[in-house]
């Protein structure tokens, strides 16, 4: 059976540059399916790319996690080819993408800007600097070696697609599908990309400081749910550690004169210590959930259809 392929390419006001978004992959990839998703966009661009042959529907809920969660509810498919609407990222590379989604059962195909042209085409320093911090965070934080954590350019395999739950509104979807991937053991691959900024005239919808500070706090988050021992157990380590040090020196004026003078050092101390011990005790049981809740993930990954595997 011939494999069904769509492209999807969220938009807000890319009037200037839809139309050549969706000919690019048009071209590129003939047989597939061109949505653009259309979020409260006031420069015409859902008639630009309806014009451009693509299919146009529409999310009224702000924010690119929002059109993301309606994409990946609405649409079936046997492979999804992600892009963002400003031109950004080269058509070329989508065939590939594609192929080892449907043809080497990749769940997520990664277009890594950052080994490639990101870093000389980009003009706002302040954007290589975040992809290089939440790159290494993420990659610190979840033992991985992700080249590219928020390129907007992927593909996904259907399972990737509709069993994943969109929890955020905005741009920091890509930093947590990467983390959900990376967590549930997802079947990962990255190519390099070249990657272009922006034509003259066009207007990134990125605040670097409010958008990066939603990204960074995501992982946060993300960190906590993910990997509640390692984040709750920092703190245990922290307050035990002050414990300790605070207890230390009582309990040695102790041995060396029976006497305990400084009786508000020691209950601070035994109160640190108690929270140290509650912060572990947290983790521990956030831990033993976690990992039913990995149990019943897997189990519910097996309940769902794969088209794919069999058509192959």
């Amino acid at each position: 059976m011939k494999s069904r392929i769509a492209v999807l390419i969220p938009c807000y006001n890319e009037a200037q540059t839809v139309a050549k978004v969706v000919s690019d992959y048009r071209a590129a990839l003939p047989e597939a399916d061109i949505y653009v998703y259309d979020n409260n966009s006031t420069d015409g661009t859902d008639e630009i790319a309806r014009r451009a042959g693509a299919i146009v529907r529409y999310e009224r809920r702000q924010g690119k996690g929002n059109v993301i969660r309606a994409m990946f509810r609405e649409i079936d498919a046997d492979c999804y080819v992600m892009a963002d609407g400003d031109d950004t990222y080269p058509a070329e590379n989508a065939p590939e993408m594609a192929r080892l989604v449907l043809e080497e059962g990749a769940d997520m195909v990664i277009g890594d800007r950052l080994s490639a042209t990101y870093f000389t085409e980009n003009k706002r320093p302040f954007h290589n600097m975040g992809n290089r911090v939440v790159r290494g965070l993420i990659n610190l934080l979840f033992h991985s070696s992700v080249r590219d954590i928020m390129t907007g350019y992927r593909a996904f395999s259907p399972l990737f697609v509709k069993t994943f739950p969109v929890l955020s509104h905005g741009f920091e979807i890509e930093t947590e599908m990467t983390i959900h991937a990376l967590d549930k053991n997802f079947y990962l691959r990255e190519i390099p990309v070249s990657y272009r900024d922006r034509p003259k005239g066009s207007v990134s919808k990125l605040n670097t400081v409010r958008d990066g500070l939603k990204v960074l706090r995501m992982i946060f988050l993300l960190f906590r749910d993910y990997r509640p021992m390692a984040f709750f157990g920092l703190f245990a380590a922290l307050f035990g550690a002050a414990g300790l040090g605070a207890f230390i020196p009582v309990l040695a004026e102790y041995w060396r004169s029976g006497l305990v003078p400084r009786f508000p050092t020691l209950i601070a101390s035994v109160g640190l210590l108690v929270v140290a011990v509650l912060f572990w005790m947290v983790g521990l049981i956030l831990t033993v959930i976690n990992k039913k809740h990995r149990q019943l993930y897997e189990l519910f990954l097996n309940l769902q259809p794969h088209s794919c595997t069999e058509d192959k």
